[in-house]
């Protein structure tokens, strides 16, 4: 896992994020944020990849909390 603060559209993401553990997908979802926040003050609008990856771990959580429930 990346102790990067941001994940940029060009680093590594899991193909599979129910194989990532709990602490890890909360990791990579702070760092698809900052990413997008940057994005958005740099550029004013965000890369397509970081919002696809935004959107994958949206989808993933509320999975979770499906099963937890």
């Amino acid at each position: 896992m990346s102790h990067k603060l941001h994940l940029t559209p060009a680093d590594e993401f899991p193909d599979d994020l129910h194989a990532v553990s709990d602490k890890d997908l909360q990791v990579l979802d702070s760092q698809i944020q900052r990413q997008l926040d940057y994005e958005y003050i740099a550029d004013g609008e965000p890369n397509p990849e970081t919002e696809f990856r935004h959107y994958d771990l949206d989808e993933e959580f509320g999975e979770r909390d499906k099963r937890d429930v």
